[in-house]
């Protein structure tokens, strides 16, 4: 077959400035201001100059990344990879000046760079990820960060080193709703009393029997090999790739050794709803029950709990994720849960909020929830909104670094998923340290989904 083609990049900055030095200008330009990118259009250093532009490589050019296409036109993406040439081929009609590659790791080497959106398979993320902040780019990834503690620690610690230099952003991209805010607010305000419990839940259920069976051989657009990267081999199957754009990833990451099923895929973002509104640290414990274990696919049915340490507002709580048919009491039987869809509760002693990704509940409990220890915040207090969740990371790219889930907030919340799971498969209540990343009892921090194996030559360090 015809192959894409390999066109040369083009950049304002290619032949006057090194990489390094054209980063340290687009964050000078940035910084000039409040850290955003204020100055007007059509003026020297304006949001669409030239010399304000990123060049941002695209890892992953198909499924979730067709919703980056926009928000990237206004940029120079000069590098574009995926393991399918004929989705290189769709994304070449949208950036047909950018090289292709089948291998990320050969992209990231590409010397132009400033930036990179990861939208690989779940097994590949943190590896993209720290990958790329290994060589100064800022990242963008989509969810989950990580698929392990280990890995969620690692990626973590490497941006902690650079946050003065890079800006990073997960790709839980609901938590631009206004509602997000509006739920924070509540809580913290106080219209649910004093917060005593916090759960999310997922409704989604996608049970899996098993790891596939050989089936054919991979079609010669398709490079097989890159696509089963660092995780164990396994034969191919064209079920593996059956999905719709954007849905694909419900077909593969099920299988232990390609994703954590619905704890990164929607715990990621059902989750991140209760994480926002809580300000929380790593756990000290966490406890789970599911479906008997399957070595080969994360459970469907599945409680986890964690002990969040108490902060300057709230005291120490319980958190706790449900999915696949498992859910929380409901506050009041006229309340159906199940209706909200994929949801959180905060239950404090005067009341209960219970949200969705774009609505919410308040319902005051007990004869002394009359709201007057309550007072709602003004129009000209509330919180504002974020505006375009890429259009965040672009900007902190350019300046501030800030964003609202960078690699610290977003990996300490996916640790705690990860460590969970842990928690799961040992079927043992842990005790954990997230300063040293220790947990008792020690066996199981040797466990599978505490460490994964990869296969010989892949290293999430490069």
């Amino acid at each position: 077959m015809k192959k894409p083609n390999r066109a040369t990049t083009s950049s304002a900055f290619t032949s006057g400035r090194s990489a390094l030095g054209r980063r340290r200008f687009l964050q000078t330009v940035g910084l000039a201001g409040t850290g955003s990118l204020i100055l007007p259009k059509g003026t020297l250093f304006g949001a669409n100059a030239p010399n304000n532009k990123l060049n941002i490589a695209l890892i992953g050019v198909w499924g979730r990344a067709m919703a980056h296409y926009n928000a990237l036109a206004g940029e120079n993406v000069v590098a574009l990879c995926d393991v399918d040439e004929k989705h290189l081929a769709v994304a070449a009609q949208k950036f047909p000046d950018a090289k292709h590659y089948v291998d990320w790791r050969k992209c990231l080497d590409q010397k132009d760079l400033d930036a990179v959106v990861c939208c690989t398979t779940d097994h590949t993320h943190a590896f993209v990820a720290n990958w790329a902040m290994n060589r100064d780019l800022h990242v963008y990834c989509e969810k989950p960060l990580a698929n392990s503690v280990e890995e969620a620690r690692i990626v973590r610690a490497t941006y902690l080193k650079k946050r003065h230099k890079l800006a990073t952003q997960v790709g839980t991209q609901r938590h631009a709703f206004p509602n997000f805010n509006r739920v924070r607010e509540l809580v913290r305000d106080g219209a649910i009393g004093r917060l005593e419990y916090v759960s999310a839940w997922g409704t989604r259920k996608i049970p899996k029997p098993g790891y596939l069976p050989a089936a054919g051989d991979p079609p010669p657009h398709l490079h097989y090999d890159l696509w089963i990267g660092p995780s164990p081999w396994h034969p191919y199957n064209p079920e593996y790739f059956s999905g719709r754009p954007g849905g694909n990833c419900l077909h593969w990451n099920m299988y232990w050794d390609f994703g954590t099923g619905q704890v990164g895929d929607m715990g990621s973002h059902t989750m991140d709803l209760a994480w926002n509104a809580l300000d929380a640290d790593l756990p000290t414990t966490a406890v789970a029950k599911g479906d008997p274990f399957n070595p080969e696919v994360s459970p469907v049915g599945l409680e986890m709990t964690w002990d969040i340490p108490a902060n300057d507002w709230r005291p120490a709580i319980k958190l706790s994720w449900f999915q696949g048919g498992r859910m929380p009491d409901s506050p009041m039987r006229a309340i159906d849960l199940w209706k909200v869809g994929h949801g959180a509760m905060f239950e404090g002693d005067k009341g209960t909020l219970i949200s969705g990704f774009n609505n919410r509940i308040l319902v005051p409990l007990g004869d002394d929830a009359d709201f007057t220890y309550y007072r709602p915040r003004t129009k000209e207090t509330l919180l504002p909104p974020l505006g375009s969740f890429q259009g965040e990371w672009l900007n902190a790219c350019k300046g501030s670094l800030k964003t609202s889930c960078n690699f610290d907030y977003a990996g300490k919340m996916i640790e705690m998923m990860m460590l969970g799971l842990v928690a799961y498969r040992t079927g043992l209540k842990l005790q954990y340290d997230g300063a040293t990343g220790r947990i008792t009892p020690r066996k199981a921090e040797n466990d599978l989904l505490y460490r994964r194996k990869y296969r010989e030559g892949w290293t999430l360090n490069g």
